[in-house]
């Protein structure tokens, strides 16, 4: 053991070794969900991440964005995740079922990593809960995208906001407008809040949300996160409670 390696082992402050490894593909643009992750990921749990051109001017459908996804998929597996997540709400549900398909597929091809989209994991964490209906809040220019895909999946959508931002405007929103939106935009006949998006600060206002209007509400980045926790059980155990990230982290 050389020098090096005997200081570190010696030092409280070394890392331990995770149990387990997520790898995200996030879009080139995406500032946020890197820090999101590292600060709610519980003990044990490392976030990987790797960025790919798949949104704004270089959005293609999923097929002409092969080669694009599989460099960015190809770099993530160096690290030896357990689990690959293709990590951008509006992509993976641009095209529907079949679209969130290609996808996965084309990640897998790649990597031979177990696979799974956002999309995918939205839909989970909503079934989980129960949630038949919701009210959908987001940064895009239009929510057209997220209604079909909601609605393909058996998800109504009661009333919808788009904030009609620009890619790095969607940081720019506060967890306390999020919570304004919500309060302003919520309808009785809706079982939820569905914060779409993986770029913005919403996992934030997801406490404060529920506490206001009474019901749960999903985002993308807490869907994901969830998500990759119950499929990593068997290696990292039970994580134990994650506080501010709402009702779903307890189902």
């Amino acid at each position: 053991m050389d020098a090096i390696t005997e200081n570190a082992r010696h030092d409280h402050r070394a890392l331990p070794d995770p149990r387990a490894r997520v790898g995200l593909i996030v879009p080139s643009v995406n500032r946020m969900s890197e820090p999101q992750f590292n600060h709610f990921a519980p003990a044990g749990l490392a976030i990987h991440v790797a960025r790919a051109r798949i949104t704004g001017q270089w959005r293609k459908p999923a097929v002409e964005m092969k080669d694009e996804i599989t460099r960015s998929a190809a770099a993530l597996a160096d690290t030896s995740p357990d689990l690959i997540v293709y990590h951008c709400t509006d992509s993976s549900m641009r095209e529907g079922c079949a679209g969130e398909r290609t996808l996965i597929d084309i990640v897998h091809e790649a990597t031979g990593i177990a696979t799974v989209a956002t999309s995918a994991l939205v839909i989970e964490a909503m079934r989980a809960l129960g949630i038949k209906s919701v009210v959908l809040l987001s940064p895009y220019q239009s929510n057209d995208v997220i209604v079909r895909y909601l609605a393909e999946n058996g998800i109504a959508t009661r009333h919808e906001v788009a904030l009609r931002l620009d890619g790095h405007e969607f940081a720019a929103v506060t967890p306390a407008q999020w919570l304004d939106l919500a309060r302003a935009h919520d309808r009785a006949d809706a079982d939820a809040i569905f914060l779409s998006c993986t770029n913005t600060t919403q996992i934030e206002a997801i406490e404060d949300i529920e506490r206001a209007l009474g019901k749960p509400v999903v985002n993308s980045n807490q869907a994901v996160l969830w998500g990759a926790l119950r499929r990593l059980g068997d290696k990292l155990g039970a994580p134990g409670p994650i506080p501010h990230l709402g009702r779903l982290m307890a189902v």
